[in-house]
């Protein structure tokens, strides 16, 4: 039976919506459960939220004279897309430009190097609330940025990272995890 009480929406938590930890972290098995201190926040994302693409592309088999005999999956790409707005976060930018690449911090000065060297892998995890005090988590166990969009600086936007990462199978062959759960109410009488 459908009921409105399913349908639902999603907020960033208020400590972060977006973790990145190195590749091999150990995962998250629920939606609840606290982050290990490997885990960075990477900051405010756009108020676009975060997009998931996670369709399979097909092709026909046609017999002699175009009658279509099977459709066969050629690939199924899971990706992510986000936008970074915290521009002197230095976990953003390591994401963005490497971990070897970014150095320092605010107060005595942040370093950049740009260049060709390959995007290395991590692990991310999305948490969110939804309607009704429910929770969810989307882990990542291998993400690897591979596109980022144009960078405007200018007076009237925030600098912002477009980011697009891709999810590449774990060991198990999975792209990523979902955990959702009802958050579950403190009884103050009891103080837990």
């Amino acid at each position: 039976m459908a009921t409105a009480e399913k349908v639902t929406t999603s907020k960033p938590l208020v400590g972060g919506g977006a973790w990145v930890a190195p590749l091999g972290t150990a995962l998250p098995t629920d939606a609840t459960s606290t982050l290990g201190d490997a885990f960075k926040d990477l900051g405010f994302i756009s108020d676009d939220g975060i997009k998931n693409s996670n369709k399979a592309s097909t092709s026909n088999i046609t017999a002699w004279g175009g009658k279509v005999v099977a459709t066969v999956q050629t690939e199924k790409p899971d990706t992510y897309q986000f936008t970074l707005i915290e521009a002197t976060n230095l976990e953003a930018l390591k994401l963005i430009y490497g971990d070897s690449n970014v150095s320092g911090d605010i107060a005595t000065g942040i370093t950049i190097k740009a260049n060709s060297d390959e995007a290395t892998e991590h692990v991310v995890v999305i948490d969110m609330k939804l309607r009704e005090d429910a929770l969810k988590r989307i882990v990542i166990p291998r993400a690897k940025v591979t596109e980022v969009d144009d960078i405007s600086y200018k007076d009237s936007d925030a600098i912002s990272y477009g980011t697009t990462i891709s999810c590449t199978p774990d060991d198990s062959g999975n792209t990523h995890y979902e955990y959702i759960i009802q958050k579950k109410a403190t009884n103050s009488a009891s103080g837990s």
